[in-house]
């Protein structure tokens, strides 16, 4: 678990289908006073109170098999004390390394509670005060008094929590823009020409590219994706574009590159198992005057070689993701090429869940007409894609003409 989710303002963890405890960030253990060692490997009815654990089976199992989610559920957690703790939660599912998570945000409800019983007792006292005629005007004015301070509060609060969202919007806005402003712009000369698509599926986004001229005739073209979304994959991405961008530009081999970018994924996690995270990619180096291609392959979809005739060879995987295993070898493959070939490499995002071979007709339909309108087709085909199956993921492609 990344150190900005660990000790995020909020409790954070992940189950398993069967309500076990995989991950817990360090807030929930403070806020419970359990150690890690007891709640690890657990299951959930470890920290929720009795009604909790019947609520939990009835209504948040129900419902996460339902609607893959939960929304501001309102439940309550036992810590080491024995104090029930009210909380918010909101949760969904997904399928993470081939195992069906469930990730949990819980968000201690303690002081809304607190105005809440303080409001509803001003209320009682009021509604007391007219019904038994008990207490004189100045009490129910005090009351009344009471009632409109805690008022007040509470929309102070709710107007902090606003400005809150607004202010975490704004820097993920600008984390989104600093992110995009690392991509690479279209090449295009006499000798090759390389465009690029990118949109990613939240603000931030865990595929990135780059593609460098590194002299007269060699060039180096790369695309990742981070397993995951969001803030902790954009993070990684960021963490590896100078360092491919160092080693591209220096022109050192595909195999070279792959394996320093496994070592710093390894080093930048040595400390953090939990918070580990694996990455595909494919990178090529091209060489416009020898016409030769060398690539590698970590674990990534198969990038798109098509040659003048139309006919096509996919560049499948030659080695395991960057990140998983220490002292990973990276095989590197060759192939020659004539002139007017044209490359497609793409994410796990453009691929079609019904037709994950889409792409190859795409290519061969098109394959006389320019680049640029190529790329047109496959954005469009990306968009009927979206209607069709409603899904949201993170597009990115790199189409190459080689001339």
């Amino acid at each position: 678990m990344d150190e900005q989710l660990n000790y995020a303002p909020c409790g954070f963890l992940t189950l398993s289908e069967e309500g076990i405890i995989l991950s817990i960030n360090q807030t929930l253990l403070t806020i419970l006073d359990y150690p890690f060692e007891q709640v690890s490997g657990k299951h959930i009815n470890t920290i929720l109170t009795v009604p909790a654990q019947l609520f939990y089976q009835l209504y948040f199992v129900p419902l996460v098999k339902l609607e893959k989610q939960v929304e501001e559920m309102y439940t309550s957690l036992e810590p080491r004390n024995g104090k029930a703790i009210p909380v918010l939660i909101n949760a969904h599912q997904r399928t993470h390394n081939g195992i069906l998570v469930t990730e949990c945000v819980l968000i201690p409800m303690r002081k809304r509670n607190e105005y809440e019983n303080e409001l509803l007792i001003a209320r009682n006292a009021a509604e007391e005060a007219l019904l038994a005629k008990q207490k004189a005007n100045a009490d129910l004015e005090i009351a009344l008094s009471t009632l409109k301070g805690k008022q007040e509060e509470l929309l102070e609060l709710n107007k902090m929590n606003q400005q809150f969202k607004v202010n975490t919007q704004r820097e993920l806005e600008l984390a989104r823009k600093i992110q995009e402003t690392s991509l690479t712009s279209p090449i295009v000369n006499d000798q090759i020409q390389i465009e690029s698509h990118y949109k990613a599926s939240s603000e931030l986004s865990g595929d990135i590219y780059g593609f460098y001229q590194i002299d007269q005739h060699r060039y180096g073209i790369i695309i990742l994706d981070v397993m995951g979304h969001g803030i902790s994959s954009a993070l990684i991405t960021m963490s590896l574009h100078p360092l491919f961008q160092r080693l591209i530009s220096q022109g050192v081999s595909a195999e070279t590159v792959m394996k320093d970018l496994d070592n710093h994924l390894h080093s930048l996690f040595a400390n953090h198992e939990e918070a580990r995270h694996y990455c595909t990619a494919i990178y090529l180096l091209v060489d416009t005057a020898q016409q030769r291609i060398d690539y590698v392959n970590a674990g990534h979809p198969p990038a798109l070689w098509q040659d003048t005739d139309g006919k096509q060879y996919p560049l499948h995987s030659t080695s395991i993701p960057i990140g998983m295993f220490e002292d990973a070898s990276f095989q590197t493959n060759t192939f020659t090429y004539k002139r007017g070939g044209r490359l497609l490499l793409y994410t796990d995002g453009v691929m079609d869940p019904a037709d994950p071979d889409y792409l190859s007709p795409i290519l061969k339909d098109h394959r006389n007409i320019p680049i640029t309108k190529l790329k047109d087709k496959v954005i469009q085909s990306l968009n009927r894609q979206k209607n069709v199956y409603h899904k949201s993921d993170d597009e990115c492609f790199i189409l190459v003409d080689l001339k």
